[in-house]
Order: structure tokens, then sequence, then C-alpha cells
């Protein structure tokens, strides 16, 4: 069972930013498509960025222009820089891998990590 582990996170002040890294057990094959979700308390969760082998990504809406999502050309590892953070981007933030499109519906989710954005 593919497990994916999750390094990054933490408080920030708004403004701020953070650098999220996420890596998986498989070696063997790349995967192709690599992303993250976040959920804050009381709310669902929902795709922040993900990022194909092909160079294809997305981003949601409320990100756009402030987050960045990479991944590494020879490893499953992908990367979210997070840039001008706002108190809303708080949440815990999950990293998900093995779908096969970008609507990264894939079955494999790393632990989570807080991110804290607060003055």
């Amino acid at each position: 069972q593919m497990q994916l582990v999750e390094d990054g996170g933490g408080l920030v002040q708004p403004g701020g930013s953070l650098r999220l890294s996420c890596a998986a057990s498989i070696t063997t094959y790349r995967l192709s498509v690599m992303g993250w979700y976040r959920q804050a308390p009381g709310n669902q969760r929902e795709l922040v960025a993900a990022a194909a082998t092909d160079g294809n990504t997305k981003y949601a809406d409320s990100v756009k222009g402030r987050f960045v999502i990479s991944r590494d050309k020879s490893k499953n590892l992908v990367s979210l820089e997070m840039n001008n953070l706002k108190l809303e981007d708080t949440a815990v933030y999950y990293c998900n891998a093995g779908a096969y499109d970008l609507e990264l519906t894939g079955p494999a989710w790393g632990q989570g990590t807080q991110v804290t954005v607060s003055s």
C-alpha cells in the first residue's frame, strides 16, 4: 500500500510564506497526478492544487496567483509553495496521490499537516 509522507506546515503571519512537501513510497513508477487538499474546521475538504507529470496543473480559485505546485522530475515528490498567506488559508493540508486526472481523486492520502495563519 502506498504511503505519503508530508513535511512542512506550521504557524505564519498573514502575508508570509510556507512550503509543503509530500513524498510517496512508490519508487518503481511515476504517479500520474499528485496534489493537495485542505480542510478547515467545520468545512468540507477542498482541492487546493494538483499537478500531473505532463506539466498540467490545477488550482482552486482562492489560491491562484499565490500558491505554486511543483513536481520533482525523477521522484514521486510534490511541493506546494504558499505565498501571501491569508487567515482563511488556515487548515489541515493533505497530500493526495494515485489519481489519473487533475480532479485528484486518488486513493492515497497523507496524514495531514497543520497550516495556521495568524497575527
